[in-house]
């Protein structure tokens, strides 16, 4: 699946395809929960028109792999879906949405970790070099947006928006994985620590630790990459 796409026929549901769906389209956790609870169908279209985009670009976060991305970004949905079909309509109005559907892709892409790690076939350049080839993707989903003073003041030239982007996609991928998913929460996702916990099933003083850790990791290493960009452009002008 790629961002834009529909819910493949996997999720064993009717695609609906109505321009109506976007005119109409709830807004907010409270009003997709209502829409899910009155009208399973039409609102399951909803939910992921709204969220395939962001799941793409949050399972790149975490993987660094854009078919893996594409994978379990498509998967998170399937499990909605089938977890959706159970639910009365009661419990369905009463459902938060956005940290219900992380607590499913964060399960999703711990368990690619996972497996990954007993595999041991992925290097972290590849993961690298995954990251950066396909941030381009997601650049304008308001999901692909790190709200932080580097990249306020990037230039406005694409291209130098680009490789900032694809250098802040791979610093983010270098960080440990529990400190790589609080900061992808809290400061791309813009989630509150409570709801963090909820999604990760840690307690919130854990969280808060490793979204603070995780912060201080990668503005160390944007540090790093500015004084290596500094020098390499210094040894340039000296040639």
């Amino acid at each position: 699946m790629r961002p834009g796409d529909g819910v493949a026929p996997s999720c064993s549901r009717p695609l609906i395809h109505s321009d109506s769906l976007v005119s109409h389209a709830p807004d907010g956790d409270a009003a997709l929960a209502a829409a899910l609870a009155r009208d399973l169908n039409a609102g399951f279209e909803w939910l992921a028109r709204a969220w395939q985009n962001r799941l793409y670009a949050f399972m790149l976060r975490m993987t660094g792999s854009p078919s893996d991305a594409e994978e379990l970004a498509q998967e998170t949905l399937v499990r909605a879906w089938r977890a959706l079909s159970t639910y009365s309509p009661q419990r369905r109005r009463e459902l938060s949405v956005r940290p219900w559907l992380f607590q499913i892709a964060v399960n999703l892409a711990r368990n690619k970790a996972r497996s990954i790690s007993r595999s041991g076939t992925v290097s972290l350049d590849e993961l690298e070099r995954s990251a950066g080839r396909d941030m381009s993707e997601v650049e304008e989903s308001p999901a692909a947006r790190i709200p932080d003073e580097d990249l306020a003041g990037a230039p406005e030239a694409s291209l130098e928006r680009r490789q900032r982007l694809e250098t802040l996609a791979a610093l983010l991928l270098a960080l440990p994985e529990p400190h790589r998913l609080a900061v992808t929460l809290r400061h791309v996702e813009g989630m509150n620590y409570t709801a963090i916990a909820e999604v990760t099933g840690l307690p919130v003083g854990t969280v808060k630790s490793h979204a603070s850790r995780g912060a201080m990791e990668l503005r160390r290493a944007i540090e790093r990459e500015r004084a290596r960009e500094a020098y390499r452009e210094e040894t340039e002008l000296k040639r």
